[in-house]
């Protein structure tokens, strides 16, 4: 069973495969691209490729995305499952979207044990590659979705 943590995006996935395929090649095991599909696939958790590209579905990207849309992602480095309550294109810097989240279970943004603070609602901008540019101190960024 697959962990509740975000999907790279199609063509990621694609190009694991064939960095896969080349790293064994190198280390003289050739491979044919479907089967470096199937590892990847197993990889994340899915019993084979169509399956994970199911899970994926067909979208290529926030523009395909509305309210009432559901998403999954990371916030601050936390998985969450969410669904969209706003999306907008943004004008002043093109290919980038606001996204406001609604999320299914709300999520610790605190790592200090002494105490939380949790959020349920959070907004962001994010790339075509839905992911933010904005970094946590910890190099991450701040809001990654994956659809």
């Amino acid at each position: 069973m697959r962990e509740n943590t975000p999907l790279p995006s199609l063509d990621m996935l694609k190009d694991q495969a064939r960095r896969l395929r080349s790293r064994l090649e190198a280390n003289g095991e050739t491979i044919g691209h479907s089967r470096a599909l199937e590892l990847i696939a197993a990889q994340y958790g899915f019993n084979d490729w169509n399956t994970l590209h199911a899970a994926l579905g067909n979208r290529r990207g926030p523009e395909y995305l509305a309210p009432g849309a559901r998403v999954t992602g990371a916030y601050l480095g936390q998985p969450f499952a969410a669904r969209i309550v706003g999306i907008q294109a943004l004008t002043s810097a093109p290919g980038n979207y606001r996204v406001s989240l609604d999320l299914d279970e709300a999520v610790d943004v605190v790592t200090f044990d002494s105490f939380s603070s949790f959020r349920k609602r959070v907004n962001g901008v994010i790339g075509k590659d839905g992911v933010s540019r904005e970094r946590t101190s910890n190099g991450r960024p701040q809001l990654q979705l994956s659809w």
